[in-house]
């Protein structure tokens, strides 16, 4: 369906700025026309959902794939740190615009008819949704904040980002090879499961 019919995709990312884990940017698209049945499936901000909710809302995206489609892009703490720090510097608001412009292409590029992107800002909207709009000049290209509670395409990207970094922080080990054992809360400084 998706690549016969005009969609809508939405972005956004979890684990912007955790001590520990991955940054997660996640898509979500479906046809225009089948937006308002997203909403209709219940997806929400990932952050105003419990943990088993925004697993049950992953499983009805993944059972209505005849609509809806999803991606995700794992960028490793060890990626963002050596990014950060290397001598042409490449900053955490860089990095996530090129992330999303990726995975917008790598759709584009698997046929998907993307007519309208929505996206929950990182800086600046009016910025972003500017380099947006020069990168994919035939395309309504939305920023704004909290996007992810306005727009059900977002939504779901953020329940698919937000899921897969939970994943990945439930089984993270760490690479100097310390005996440390979870839980690991939520990787963000203000969890006190963390910063045990």
């Amino acid at each position: 369906v998706c690549k016969n019919e005009d969609c809508v995709l939405g972005i956004d990312e979890a684990g912007r700025g955790p001590v520990l884990g991955p940054m997660v940017y996640g898509i979500s698209f479906c046809p225009v026309k089948k937006n308002d049945d997203l909403k209709a499936l219940g997806v929400d901000d990932s952050k105003a959902l419990k943990e088993s909710d925004r697993e049950n809302l992953l499983k009805k995206i993944i059972e209505n794939n005849d609509y809806i489609g999803w991606a995700i892009d794992i960028l490793a703490p060890r990626f963002i740190s050596t990014s950060m720090n290397r001598r042409g510097k490449y900053n955490l608001n860089s990095m996530s615009h090129d992330t999303a412009i990726g995975l917008v292409k790598a759709a584009i590029e698997k046929g998907v008819k993307v007519a309208e992107v929505y996206v929950d800002t990182v800086g600046p909207p009016e910025k972003y949704q500017a380099k947006l709009q020069s990168v994919f000049p035939g395309i309504k290209i939305t920023v704004a904040k909290k996007a992810d509670s306005l727009y059900p395409c977002v939504s779901a990207a953020s329940i698919c980002a937000k899921v897969a970094r939970d994943r990945a922080l439930s089984s993270w080990t760490f690479a100097d090879g310390d005996n440390c054992e979870g839980p690991w809360g939520s990787g963000y400084p203000g969890d006190p499961v963390t910063k045990k």
